[in-house]
């Protein structure tokens, strides 16, 4: 009888191997009879396998800070394209990976959210984050709705202050490390910038529950570790619910996280009930817009969001916005340092804007010549270098039709540095091109789009914006470009992958400071 049974499941797993097969097979030749090259499709894996070992190789091995960066990032799409051309499609196992490369598709493709959507994950991720960003269709609508009110430029401008605070405390460590070391001292910086950033969002996001707020971002860096690891592997159906050691840290870590958040939600929902707060905090605002939402529909508790989905939302604030900037910041520092000249006109304009004034919301938005460099950074180093969508019915773009079920990958990296849109200087740091704009850069197309483009543009691109800034005009003893010279360190001219981010610093009789840096690309 079990022989029998065995043999039944072996020929049925057979037959829907040979008819997904039959499937793929079909899609690949009907997107060839429409123009596109690729690869033949292997067996479930697809170009998968070879994808990894590339990415493998690629950061096995150091590389200088003027190597390019994308064949290190993007090993395989890099030479994918290269190979194949701007319109090709490649296998993310068995299913057919359209390349975008023109910026008027890549409009069309984030204007129609509904049409194009988001890409379904590995389901450990939703154990980091399962808010507006894996959300699509009316879900994503209500939540973007409720959300919008905590972005608004007219909240933005009381959180300064926990911006101001967070850059103190940063500063001030630095200047400590000087004054302990007789003027001169080595310092990892990527952790101070990392620090720097989850405590920005702390404070905003959770104001008087700050120090609950930094225990539960502390977990979720864990968290993010852990499901990186789960992601390089290739996922198998069901896995998820093995009693593996990462598996049960992973949901160990969210039962703590999602403890530890109602608590501190319910916490502010009855001081809202009974008048004691002032609702200037991300979580404050998000609560006060979901309940006007409810009560303007009836209090009808389905228009609004639920404890469960609010706590997805401040987990999803963390893994936004600590990870974006941070990143932003440190290679700001990095291209700063290996041109001094943009280094000292950045100075100049802060010391022009501000004199010896504190940060405040007007004069950070007359900083043009920072906002130039830190779109230039972007540019160069976007915190998301790729962004994947898919179709769920056959669907018209431009000349060609895509069929329901294959996905859309829009290499922003790759986008970023073409020469065609860029001209032939387009791996050089040079903040001028964005000096009439981002539209005038970027000639009037979408090729410029390190927060997304569209509807579904990053909600809290405007609050890491102000915080970069923030960091680079601090006040006017100790800031990054005003009390701070920074200069490129010979001694750590690359680093592997695990070696940290260091800068050295040291002091003159003058007190300024010049910050030596190494750092990692990994």
């Amino acid at each position: 009888m079990c022989d029998y049974w065995c043999c039944d499941l072996s020929m049925g797993i057979m037959v829907c191997i040979q008819l997904g097969m039959v499937k793929t097979e079909e899609a690949g030749r009907y997107l060839r009879n429409q123009g596109l090259t690729g690869n033949s499709y292997k067996l479930l894996f697809g170009d998968m396998k070879e994808s990894s070992a590339m990415s493998r190789e690629a950061k096995s091995t150091p590389i200088k800070i003027s190597d390019d960066i994308v064949p290190r990032v993007l090993p395989f799409v890099h030479q994918y394209i290269s190979n194949y051309g701007k319109k090709s499609f490649m296998w993310l196992g068995p299913k057919p990976r359209v390349n975008i490369m023109d910026p008027e598709l890549i409009k069309e493709i984030l204007s129609k959210n509904f049409n194009f959507q988001k890409v379904k994950t590995n389901p450990l991720s939703r154990l980091l984050a399962n808010g507006l960003a894996s959300q699509d269709g009316e879900q994503w609508t209500k939540h973007r709705k409720i959300i919008n009110p905590a972005f608004h430029m007219e909240k933005l401008k009381h959180m300064l202050p926990a911006f101001y605070l967070s850059c103190s405390e940063m500063i001030s460590e630095w200047e400590n490390n000087i004054v302990s070391a007789e003027g001169s001292c080595e310092l990892d910086v990527w952790p101070s910038l990392q620090t720097l950033s989850s405590d920005v969002i702390s404070r905003t996001a959770f104001g008087s529950n700050y120090e609950e707020g930094r225990r539960i971002f502390q977990l979720q860096r864990v968290q993010a570790e852990l499901l990186i690891q789960a992601l390089s592997t290739v996922y198998i159906p069901g896995w998820r619910f093995l009693p593996t050691e990462r598996n049960k840290k992973m949901k160990e870590i969210d039962k703590e996280v999602q403890a530890s958040l109602k608590v501190i939600i319910n916490k502010r929902l009855k001081a809202m009930k009974e008048g004691e707060t002032d609702n200037d905090d991300l979580l404050g605002i998000l609560l006060e817009s979901n309940l006007k939402e409810i009560e303007q529909h009836g209090n009808n508790k389905k228009v609004g969001m639920s404890i469960k989905e609010v706590i997805e939302e401040c987990k999803l604030f963390y893994i936004a916005g600590q990870e974006t900037t941070s990143v932003l910041l440190v290679w700001t520092m990095v291209l700063l340092s290996r041109h001094q000249n943009w280094q000292q006109h950045a100075r100049e304009e802060v010391l022009e804007v501000f004199g010896n004034d504190k940060p405040n919301f007007d004069n950070l938005n007359h900083l043009k010549i920072v906002t130039m460099i830190l779109y230039e950074v972007l540019r160069l180093y976007p915190p998301v270098i790729m962004l994947n969508r898919i179709v769920h019915e056959d669907t018209k773009l431009g000349g060609i039709t895509i069929p329901s079920g294959v996905l859309l990958s829009l290499p922003t990296m790759l986008l970023h540095y073409d020469t065609e849109i860029w001209g032939d200087d387009a791996k050089e740091f040079k903040p001028e091109r964005f000096s009439e704009g981002v539209s005038k850069a970027a000639k009037n197309q979408v090729s410029f789009f390190p927060f997304s483009w569209g509807p579904r543009v990053c909600v809290g691109q405007s609050f890491a914006m102000l915080e970069a800034k923030m960091a680079v005009a601090y006040d006017s003893t100790t800031i990054l470009f005003r009390a701070f010279t920074i200069l490129y360190s010979r001694s750590i001219p690359y680093c592997n992958s695990s070696t940290p981010i260091w800068c050295s610093l040291d002091s003159t009789e003058t007190l300024d400071i010049s910050v030596y840096l190494g750092f990692k690309i990994s």
